[in-house]
């Protein structure tokens, strides 16, 4: 008697070795830079900007995402649950590194940022209050860079750990969709 799973080809469990491997890889790469995000922030003091702040979304997302994937690689789960976690990994890094394209080219002053990034003004209160106010509010606005390092922002940097994070995800997809 065969089981259903072994019955059908595509729920056979493949070797999850490229899986797992990629989707650790990205975890480790995502928890990594987004700790460093949180140093530059939290001990340097180097505040973001609205966009960056956006750019942390896809590390938070590949964080718990790519362990999951890790756990069910391990665990010898179907291929196509596999595949669909590395593919979201490594979609969720290419609109990333777009992101962060944007978020470059606002900052070397080829297109215009979003109008948050210049800071809204929601409550003045009364005349009084309003000089203590201004002396309380840090405007982080995105078209002005705060830190560089060999010439690039750290949004340039997150370009560039997406893409890494992309190619990788991209690899075990391959690697694991080319498995019998």
């Amino acid at each position: 008697m065969t089981s259903h799973s072994a019955a059908i080809p595509a729920f056979k469990p493949a070797s999850s070795a490229p899986a797992l491997t990629a989707s650790l890889a990205v975890t480790l790469i995502a928890a990594a830079t987004i700790a460093g995000a949180w140093f530059f922030q939290l001990v340097l003091e180097i505040l973001p900007c609205p966009l960056c702040l956006e750019q942390r979304y896809a590390y938070y997302l590949a964080i718990p995402l790519g362990a999951l994937t890790v756990l069910a690689a391990r665990s010898g789960a179907p291929r196509p649950l596999l595949l669909a976690g590395l593919a979201i990994l490594a979609l969720a890094a290419l609109a990333n590194a777009g992101l962060g394209t944007y978020h470059s080219g606002v900052e070397w002053g080829f297109w215009k940022g979003p109008t948050d990034c210049s800071g809204p003004v929601v409550n003045l209160g009364s005349a009084g209050d309003l000089l203590s106010r201004l002396d309380t509010v840090k405007v982080v606005r995105c078209d002005e860079v705060q830190w560089r390092f060999l010439g690039l922002s750290l949004a340039g940097y997150n370009v560039l750990i997406s893409l890494l994070m992309a190619a990788i995800a991209a690899w075990g997809f391959v690697q694991t969709a080319r498995r019998v």
